[in-house]
């Protein structure tokens, strides 16, 4: 820290209690002085010698000795430091006291016309020459202007440290030489570091956004006009000013807040928000990220914004929501909203993400009209991605309906999800965590997944699963079925290659297609289903229902028409694939009753989840 000693006279001032202050001297004092509670007891020479203020109040008190000084800058201690350099003795300046000793100064009229080399000249060397060239001794002296205004802010104190603090932040770092804070324990990838360096480098360099942590102390007056002279120079990364954003919300703002804080303080928490959202850097590409920027969302919600900076805070969120994580979105619905989580507020958010990527895309396609599949595709297959885990965690609310899981679910687009294995994970917590749900609720959210976009493991668990209805399970099983069709195909079309080293037979072709057909019998006769007749037309005959020893229809009239659209369906899907090679792969009309096994009510037992 810099500082400066003045005078050269050893310290003569003493205390007599808490109120008065003296010199010790054979020469009797001549003056009362009051500042504020403390009464200074001083020699008029030595003061009317340097302060052309106290020269005029003397002379006009005649032969009153006592003078009142009102609304004194600074204080006792700061008229002290005046006092002591009018008497020659030493006084040392620092960032602490040199504000408080300009403005008592100047309130003197400590100036040039009175005295050469004055109070006032040597306080501006200090400052000019010292404190404005120190990156900390900035701030601190800055820090200090505040309780000094509007003196301060008239002798150009504050502007012209915002203009230092300013400067130096626009600094090549490889230029700094001087000491700065940085605590925050980063990764090494997560630092804001020039590109092209080795790894050494980049953990030896001095980051991008040095300074961020050093001005986290300002009030945030302060710090929005540091902020706003910083964005002004046009040299400083979006990606750096939302670092420091972030940086000053983590200082200032609580990690919790609940409805039992002070009037007060909520509004000082509101107010600190609205100006963090006002300093957002207009790059809305870059910038904050998507986690911060919903984490003060969350906070704004708490303390009550206005609606339009709010409404600003859900637009730049919507534009990156594909960064965000699942716990990001976990916002608490507030009252009336009777659900854990505020729904609503993430249904806003994920409509207005979807309309910017619908319009992006429909603003780039190819001669041919099909849409690039480029970083907007990506984009959103994220954004599916995020929201079939959200779904996966407000589905634990007891409380959340049907209907607003369902609306959620559907506002994604069809392209945007091409896995259903988040989706499907999500309908089974729901159907865990309600089991109050009717059929037509339980066909409702189903009727939401695609089973023919399910992994194998994805299938395979919900073909266990018992909170699944039979007909998803029946699909399940039957699309299973068909991919492994499929994969028959594809084995017999390589073989017909000629560059193919290895052949299959016709026989062997015709085996796995026909191993095939027994294993899909074979898995629905695990689901308790048995056929007894087929028409000659392909569609079933409803006769003959078996029934268990408990009395349980084993095909009922929805099992009925399941297998109509599995025959209809499955004879070109496996027939077909089966037909190019000697035909000998079985339908399911060839299979005789009798060959199709029956586990009873055991088999339904098989039935489970593990999830």
């Amino acid at each position: 820290m810099k500082f400066m000693k003045l005078g050269s006279k050893p310290d003569a001032f003493q205390a007599h209690g808490k109120s008065v202050r003296y010199v010790a001297s054979e020469l009797e004092t001549d003056v009362t002085i009051n500042v504020g509670e403390v009464k200074f007891n001083l020699h008029k020479f030595p003061l009317m010698s340097k302060s052309n203020r106290l020269l005029m109040l003397l002379s006009k008190a005649g032969e009153e000795n006592e003078i009142d000084m009102v609304d004194f800058p600074g204080g006792p201690k700061a008229f002290e430091i005046c006092a002591k350099f009018c008497y020659g003795m030493i006084v040392t300046l620092n960032a602490y006291n040199v504000v408080t000793a300009r403005c008592a100064a100047e309130y003197l009229e400590m100036t040039e016309d009175v005295d050469r080399g004055n109070l006032i000249f040597k306080i501006e060397v200090f400052l000019n020459s010292s404190i404005f060239h120190s990156w900390k001794d900035s701030i601190i002296v800055l820090q200090t202007t505040k309780s000094l205004l509007p003196w301060s802010e008239d002798l150009k104190i504050v502007g012209s440290c915002i203009d230092s603090i300013a400067s130096k932040t626009s600094v090549d770092p490889a230029s700094i030489t001087w000491s700065y804070t940085y605590n925050r324990k980063l990764s090494v990838p997560d630092k804001i570091v020039e590109e092209g360096m080795n790894f050494r480098d980049k953990i030896d360099s001095v980051p991008k956004d040095w300074w961020v942590e050093d001005i986290c102390e300002l009030d945030i007056d302060l710090y929005k006009r540091v902020m706003i002279t910083v964005k002004s120079k046009g040299r400083m990364d979006g990606q750096v000013i939302g670092e420091a954003l972030k940086t000053y919300a983590v200082r200032w703002l609580p990690d919790s807040f609940d409805d039992s804080v002070s009037d007060a303080r909520t509004w000082r928490y509101r107010y600190l928000v609205e100006n963090l959202i006002c300093l957002l850097p207009p790059d809305k590409a870059a910038g904050c990220s998507c986690s911060f920027l919903l984490k003060l969302l969350k906070f704004a919600i708490l303390v009550g914004i206005d609606d339009s900076a709010r409404e600003y805070l859900v637009k730049r969120i919507s534009l990156k929501l594909h960064e965000a994580s699942v716990k990001d979105l976990l916002i608490l619905a507030r009252p009336p909203q009777n659900t854990l989580y505020d729904m609503e507020l993430i249904q806003c958010i994920v409509s207005r993400s979807l309309m910017h990527g619908k319009y992006s895309q429909d603003t780039k396609h190819e001669e041919n009209g099909d849409f690039i599949l480029g970083h907007e595709h990506e984009t959103l297959m994220n954004v599916g991605k995020l929201i079939d885990g959200y779904l996966a965690e407000i589905a634990y609310d007891p409380n959340l309906t049907i209907s607003c899981f369902v609306d959620l679910s559907r506002s994604i687009p069809e392209f945007a999800r091409p896995i259903h294995d988040g989706l499907y994970k999500a309908i089974d917590i729901y159907l865990k965590e309600h089991l109050s749900m009717t059929k037509a609720e339980k066909k409702k959210i189903c009727g939401l997944m695609d089973v023919k976009k399910l992994t194998t493991d994805a299938s395979t668990h919900a073909a266990q699963n018992e909170r699944l209805p039979l007909r998803v399970v029946v699909q399940v099983l039957f699309f299973e079925q068909v991919r492994a069709a499929s994969g028959v195909q594809a084995l017999s079309n390589n073989a017909r290659d000629p560059s193919n080293s290895t052949t299959n037979t016709d026989e062997e072709l015709e085996k796995t297609a026909a191993d095939g057909n027994k294993s899909l019998m074979k898995q629905m006769s695990r689901m308790k289903i048995k056929d007894e007749d087929f028409l000659k037309n392909g569609k079933l005959l409803k006769k003959n229902s078996k029934i268990t020893k408990n009395g349980v229809q084993l095909l009922p009239s929805r099992s009925k028409r399941i297998f109509d659209r599995l025959w209809v369906v499955g004879r070109g899907h496996v027939e077909n694939r089966s037909s190019e090679t000697s035909g000998s792969s079985q339908s399911p009309t060839s299979i005789a009753p009798g060959d199709t096994k029956s586990f009873g009510s055991s088999s339904r037992q098989r039935r489970h989840s593990i999830s």
